[in-house]
């Protein structure tokens, strides 16, 4: 089992901020740019873990080289059952470089997209107190 899968899993947010690297990318299934630095990428998943309720991981699939990481998931928002995958690429040190979110359906994404933009201000904030 991936460590940021277990650390999801557990609700262990602290654990998911030591496995990122500082040049960390996340990429959102909602917002078109990437966000890119990882403060940023952890008040995101602050926020994620406010408005997701009940997240499983129900497959994990692994690169020859355990350089990328597929964690297929299911949650809910607003109500709206969730399907997506955590990609993951890890850099030369095991640290993860590149996180990018993708979920279906589109009824699920939009609730999403609302519940997560209920949270922004926060999330801008967060970050802010973390640099």
């Amino acid at each position: 089992m991936h460590p940021f899968r277990k650390a999801v899993e557990q609700g262990d947010l602290a654990a998911t901020e030591d496995l990122f690297a500082e040049d960390v990318v996340f990429t959102s299934p909602v917002a078109f740019k990437p966000y890119p630095g990882k403060a940023i990428t952890v008040a995101i998943l602050r926020g994620v873990a406010r408005v997701f309720q009940d997240i499983t991981y129900v497959r994990e699939i692994a690169s020859a080289d355990g350089r990328d990481h597929a964690l297929m998931f299911e949650a809910t928002v607003q109500g709206r059952e969730v399907h997506g995958c955590d990609f993951l690429h890890m850099n030369e040190d095991g640290l993860i470089d590149e996180l990018t979110v993708m979920v279906r359906p589109l009824s699920a994404a939009t609730a999403l997209a609302e519940a997560m933009s209920a949270q922004f201000e926060r999330i801008q904030q967060d970050a802010a107190l973390s640099n």
